[in-house]
């Protein structure tokens, strides 16, 4: 953990990682298994006991750590998936309330969450309406002090589970395109709202769609301003956008000391596999691959906590690191051969885990856009 010496941290940063590396090795040996519902929920409750899960909501007056959630993500990933899954989307599915939610939003919620007491869900993505956000057709109008939703999303993490969800929809024609859309507080009791379809994917975790029919919400659910709601979503994912590069991070760093010890200790031709110049290649570009995503990801990290804009920073961090992180992960399955394919080992798991990683919260592909938008962009 030499890296938290690098002067991107406070000395406060180290001492939670570190703080956080040893609660975890007491605390998250029991984070895997079939039913992954109650494994998330019985996370939450764990994390919000602990006092981990107040990070994840910020001061509640907007400012976020934006260091400690990437920190506190890569730890956790790198104990177990589902932990991180847990943390993230806490602080997913409250980051609009922390950002832009009014006075009595966050006392309502903020508390909660952070106590693991309410499940927090990010509701954006649609079936026509993933990367591209402006395509969204899930509709609100206004119907005197209330707001009625209409349409479906899918993809929600946390779908099923959720006790409250942050739903994004299209309150106006004001707006074609990204503008126009509105910033919702649902409540997951809420009626006309309902889970259309649980979804498995290869590394479990609670996934629904969403079906959202004459489904009525009193206007003080409405997040920020009307039409506004395409900023709250983008500077919401500008804070954990990073924080998927830590994630990968965590992931790529256990796949590292799984692939040193398995090269070290397994017989080959009278030698180990380490003595071999081809394995000793293979895991010099896997730790030069960790290095090159950290520093991107904590250079992002720094710099929106010395409160710059980091569009482009954090997009550049989520490629690297997601991308690297696969290449990394690959190679740690090669070097154990048959058994890296073998279901129950870790490097197995690992490589099940990271790929979504490379698609939620934008596409690696959608990461390259923005870059080149941000490059592109006139010079103010």
């Amino acid at each position: 953990m030499d890296y938290l010496d690098w002067p991107f941290f406070e000395e406060r940063h180290g001492a939670l990682a570190r703080e956080l590396d040893a609660w975890a090795a007491d605390n998250l040996i029991d984070a895997h298994g079939a039913d992954v519902d109650a494994i998330c929920r019985a996370l939450v409750a764990r994390l919000g006991r602990d006092g981990w899960l107040r990070h994840a909501v910020g001061s509640g007056n907007g400012a976020i750590d934006t260091r400690a959630i990437c920190l506190i993500r890569e730890t956790l990933a790198r104990h177990a998936g589902l932990a991180d899954f847990a943390f993230a989307m806490q602080g997913l599915g409250s980051g609009a309330i922390s950002l832009f939610g009014t006075g009595e939003q966050k006392q309502r919620w903020l508390p909660r969450v952070a106590g693991g007491a309410a499940i927090a869900a990010f509701a954006l993505s649609e079936p026509e309406a993933g990367s591209d956000v402006a395509a969204m057709r899930c509709a609100a109008r206004r119907d005197g002090s209330e707001w009625v939703l209409d349409g479906e999303k899918t993809w929600i993490s946390n779908g099923g589970i959720a006790d409250f969800y942050v739903v994004f929809a299209r309150s106006g024609e004001a707006g074609r395109g990204a503008k126009g859309i509105s910033a919702f507080i649902v409540d997951a009791a809420t009626p006309g709202l309902e889970i259309a379809e649980r979804i498995d994917v290869i590394a479990p975790h609670p996934l629904a769609r969403l079906r959202f029919t004459g489904c009525r919400v009193p206007a003080a659910c409405l997040v920020g301003e009307e039409g506004q709601g395409f900023k709250v979503a983008m500077a919401t994912l500008d804070v954990f956008r990073t924080s998927v590069a830590a994630a990968a991070l965590g992931f790529a760093r256990r796949a590292l000391e799984q692939a040193l010890a398995r090269a070290q200790a397994r017989p080959m031709f009278g030698k180990t596999l380490a003595d071999f110049q081809l394995t000793q290649a293979r895991l010099a570009q896997m730790a030069l691959e960790i290095d090159a995503a950290a520093l991107l990801t904590y250079r992002a990290a720094w710099l929106r906590d010395s409160g710059k804009r980091v569009t482009k920073e954090a997009a550049m961090a989520k490629l690297a690191a997601t991308e690297s992180a696969q290449r990394v992960i690959d190679g740690a399955v090669q070097l154990f051969g048959g058994q890296g394919v073998q279901s129950g080992q870790v490097v197995e798991s690992l490589y099940r885990e990271i790929r979504a990683l490379r698609i939620y919260e934008g596409a690696s592909e959608v990461q390259l856009l923005i870059i080149a938008r941000e490059l592109l962009a006139p010079k103010v």
